[in-house]
Parts: C-alpha cells; sequence; structure tokens
C-alpha cells in the first residue's frame, strides 16, 4: 500500500495514545496483582483493535492488504505465545512479586516494539534492494523451525542469558533484593540499580532475538512495511494481558511448539517458492494469502487443541495414579 508520511504518523500517535490509556488505567495507583478479568478484557479490548484496523486497511487497502495484516498478526500473535513462556521462566528465574509482573512486561515490551520497528525498516529496505535474501529468510525459518522441534524436549532451568544481559549483571552494581518498583535506588549515596532493571532488558533483549524469526516470517507473508509493523506492534500490545490471561495454561501447551515450528516452515518454504516464481521460475507455485490464512489458524487450533487433550489425559492418569497411594497411606 502507499502510504503517507501522516497516516504513519497517526497511526503510531494512535498507538502510543492507547498504550499510554492502558498504562493510566491499569497501573495508575499502589502496585497490585493482575486480575483474570482485568487481563480477559484487556485481551479482548485489543483483540478487537486488531480487527477493527484490520478492517480497515480492507477498506482503503483493498481485500489482499487485509488478507495480509491478518494472516501477519495471527501469525505474530502465535509466536508471542511461544515468548510467553520464556517470560514465564524469566520472571520465575528472577522472582519477580507478582504485582509487579505487568510493570515489567509493559517495559519490556515497549522496549522490543521501538527496537522492532528498527529492525522492520532495516529489513523492508534491504528486501527492496537486494530480492536473494528472500531466499536467505526463507532458509533461516526452515533452519529455525528444525531448531523448535529438536529443542522442544529442553529442560526448563536451560534459559541461557544473552550478552547483553551478561553485560549488565556484570557490569552495574545490583541491589540483591527488589526495592519496591524502582529500577534504581542509592545506598550510602552509592547508585544502584535493582533486580526490576534486569529483568526488563531480559524480557526487552530476548522479545528482539525472537524478532529474528517473527520479522522473517511475516515478511514472507507481505513486504509492505506498513503492515508489518502494525501487525507486530498490535500483537506486542496484547502481550502482557495474554501472559496473565493463560496463567498456568502455558505449562499444558505441549504441543505449541510443533505448532509454531510447522508455521515457520510452512512460511520458509513459502518465501523461497515466491522468489523462485518472480525469478521467472515456472514450477514454483504462488500460494495465495488465503491458504497461508487458513493454514497459520488452523495449525494452532488443532496444536493448541490437541496440547489440552493431551493435559487433561496426564491429569486424569495422576489422579488414578495418586488414588491406590492414598488409599494405602490410609
Amino acid at each position: 500500500m502507499d502510504i503517507s508520511i501522516w497516516v504513519w504518523a497517526a497511526t503510531i500517535g494512535g498507538l502510543l495514545l492507547v498504550l499510554a490509556f492502558d498504562l493510566w488505567i491499569v497501573d495508575r495507583g499502589e502496585p497490585r496483582e493482575f486480575t483474570m478479568r482485568q487481563a480477559g478484557f484487556w485481551v479482548g479490548f485489543y483483540v478487537a483493535l486488531a480487527v477493527i484496523f484490520g478492517i480497515g486497511i480492507g477498506l482503503f487497502g483493498g481485500g489482499t492488504a487485509m488478507g495480509q495484516f491478518f494472516a501477519g498478526y495471527l501469525t505474530e500473535y502465535s509466536l508471542s505465545v511461544d515468548n510467553l513462556f520464556i517470560f514465564y521462566l524469566i520472571m520465575s528465574r528472577f522472582a519477580v512479586p507478582k504485582m509487579y509482573q505487568h510493570k515489567v512486561l509493559l517495559i519490556g515490551i515497549l522496549m522490543a516494539l521501538v527496537m522492532r520497528g528498527v529492525f522492520i525498516a532495516l529489513g523492508s529496505a534491504a528486501l527492496t534492494r537486494f530480492s536473494w535474501l528472500f531466499y536467505v529468510f526463507g532458509a533461516f525459518l526452515i533452519y529455525t523451525a528444525i531448531g523448535i522441534i529438536r529443542s522442544h524436549n529442553k529442560p526448563d532451568d536451560d534459559l541461557n542469558e544473552n550478552a547483553v544481559l551478561r553485560w549488565v549483571r556484570r557490569t552495574l552494581p545490583t541491589t540483591p533484593d527488589y526495592v519496591g518498583s524502582k529500577i534504581t535506588t542509592r545506598i550510602d549515596g552509592k547508585r544502584y540499580v535493582t533486580p526490576m532493571l534486569i529483568v526488563m532488558i531480559a524480557i526487552g533483549t530476548t522479545d528482539l532475538l525472537f524478532a529474528l524469526d517473527s520479522i522473517p516470517a511475516i515478511f514472507g507473508l507481505t513486504t509492505d512495511a506498513f503492515i508489518v509493523f502494525t501487525a507486530n506492534a498490535f500483537a506486542l500490545m496484547g502481550l502482557r494481558q495474554l501472559y496473565f490471561l493463560l496463567g498456568g495454561l502455558l505449562q499444558r501447551l505441549v504441543y505449541i511448539s510443533y505448532g509454531l515450528a510447522f508455521i515457520l516452515g510452512f512460511i520458509g518454504v513459502k518465501l523461497i517458492l515466491e522468489a523462485l516464481s518472480s525469478s521467472g521460475v515456472s514450477w514454483a507455485p504462488h500460494v495465495p494469502i488465503w491458504v497461508s490464512l487458513s493454514v497459520i489458524g488452523g495449525t494452532m487450533v488443532i496444536t493448541t487443541v490437541a496440547s489440552l487433550i493431551k493435559a487433561r489425559r496426564d491429569a486424569r492418569k495422576d489422579k488414578e495414579v495418586a488414588a491406590p497411594a492414598s488409599a494405602q497411606q490410609g
């Protein structure tokens, strides 16, 4: 789509206003735990906002642009579920009090949104000048999909810190405990950072690393920088509410990684086929956006339902095993 600078400015301004409203409503007053009711309301609000925005794109940009937005949004939102599991591990490792977790997620996601904006701009410019990058992106997505499957049974505590986080922990003096929601504090005249800042950096930089998968994935669905950015923005904005809504359900989505691997592999193959077709290869088919949308949506539904069925069966087996043991103790 041909988007003017004024539309870009209005869109970014609108997104910032929504985030500011979110921050003012949710985080005003004393820190408190995020309730399921709050999480459900805000997840529904952001999903509805994304749907309205997608329909608006369809009205002004046509059905293809609308389909690309929804396919990109679904892809980014699906990948975000996998991100949330890593966020859960980070929160557990740093023992973040529940009343401060939504603030940590908000700041980390804002950092990621800014960094992804830069990443998208660079990627869009690079793809415009170097069309062979589509082959690189496609191969990278297929490689990532294989890596996800291989690491599916990786222990939960095997969470490696990235280079930025290691540098911060090594360089900056840090307090041993949290000081409310403060990110810095002064002790005996010396400035210290608190674990709160470390967690925020961990969340933000980890999400940036996830962008190495998600940005190429959405560029496999559309090369329109406006659609890529807005799909990412809407997926990220509702991420912290989704974290609290899913809660313990994250541990039960055992097959979600397989679904994400399939989606990434599918988009990787699609990217390579599209590049071949653009190069004049006659046998390379064009994959319509409605096929991509169907594959992405169908895969997530199937893997989610299969995960919940397995979790229910496992819970039933645990009860059957526990029942004889309880009877013997009695």
